[in-house]
């Protein structure tokens, strides 16, 4: 070998050492569409954006008998359109860091008491429901009128979504709040969007119409529910109803419970009572809904009349807090300490 031809090797060897491994450039992922999935033109994709399928999560998370009641495909092709969303999108196990670290986008919404507030950890939390049940006049439609007022103090660019099955919203008592807060009482109003469900089937319809508002691009932060079991209480009388009615209800609090936890959302209902014959020591006040509400709700508040006036909240249900009570006073403005 001449000294040329041993200064190339040199040259060679030393390169390869500080290049071991050349660069490969990954392939960029295209984002997929609704109208990318499999069994999907552009028929059914207009029938599945008209039914709020219209992102691949709305697809994934729905079940085959929603896409075909929305487009009317058969049941197979329902199920490859939803392997297809699935498949695309990272919807497997997660670690608990992940989890972590989402659970940091959650917001919380004032009530205006800090004894109510401190008993939920700061506030009503995003992306779940929180059920209040109480007697009348315990004060569940104060609390979500003042939700709606602190919500929109908190971000002026919120949305408010009223669902009222029992004629409760009352824009003079918004107007009230909004000046107690400070805040314009006219803008207020233009964010808190209104809807009165005459039936069971009416408030259901309106739920699944929060996805659209959403779609819309408003700035949707809060959805009230008041009352939840009001319609479904009176249109199903009797035991023969009642498998019936808790299988209705708990359709309708997943949307619900969907629509909190996919758009990071926070969700109010309130909930009527009854009285317990058989109860002869104790409070003999129980929710309607029996376990299905119970079970779809994270927090549960029993809100009861105090003393001089005052109301007591009492978080009976949580899933990571503990038992406990707080005393506050509605007035003019809204919620306040005792």
């Amino acid at each position: 070998m001449t000294k040329k031809e041993d200064n190339i090797d040199k040259d060679f060897i030393e390169e390869i050492k500080n290049n071991p491994k050349p660069k490969t450039v990954e392939p960029k992922k295209v984002a997929m569409k609704v109208q990318d999935l499999p069994g999907v033109g552009a028929a059914t994709a207009e029938k599945l954006s008209l039914g709020g399928f219209d992102t691949l999560m709305a697809v994934a998370v729905a079940t085959p008998g929603e896409l075909v009641s929305a487009t009317g495909v058969t049941e197979t092709t329902a199920r490859k359109m939803i392997q297809g969303a699935r498949s695309n999108m990272d919807m497997g196990f997660k670690t608990g860091t992940d989890i972590l670290e989402r659970r940091k986008q959650v917001f919380r919404i004032l009530s205006g008491s800090s004894n109510v507030d401190k008993l939920l950890d700061g506030g009503f939390e995003s992306g779940c429901i929180t059920e209040c049940f109480g007697q009348y006049g315990s004060s569940k439609t104060q609390i979500a009128h003042a939700l709606a007022i602190n919500v929109i103090k908190q971000y002026p660019d919120a949305i408010v979504v009223f669902i009222d099955t029992e004629n409760t919203f009352r824009p003079e008592r918004i107007i009230q709040m909004a000046d107690g807060a400070g805040l314009d009482p006219d803008v207020v109003l233009t964010q808190i969007r209104v809807a009165r469900a005459f039936n069971s089937d009416h408030q259901m319809l309106l739920a699944e119409k929060v996805e659209e508002l959403i779609n819309n691009d408003e700035n949707v932060k809060l959805v009230i529910v008041d009352s939840l079991t009001a319609h479904f209480r009176a249109e199903f009388v009797g035991r023969g109803t009642l498998a019936t009615r808790q299988q209705k209800l708990n359709k309708h609090m997943h949307v619900l419970a969907k629509v909190a936890s996919v758009h990071n959302i926070c969700v109010y209902v309130t909930n009527q009572v009854m009285a317990k014959p058989d109860q002869f020591f104790g409070d003999p006040t129980e929710a309607i809904g029996g376990h299905i509400v119970a079970h779809n709700s994270a927090f549960r508040l029993y809100l009861r009349k105090g003393k001089a006036g005052s109301r007591v909240a009492k978080l009976v249900d949580s899933p990571n807090l503990p038992d406990g009570e707080a005393a506050y006073r509605v007035t003019q403005e809204g919620l306040i300490d005792v």
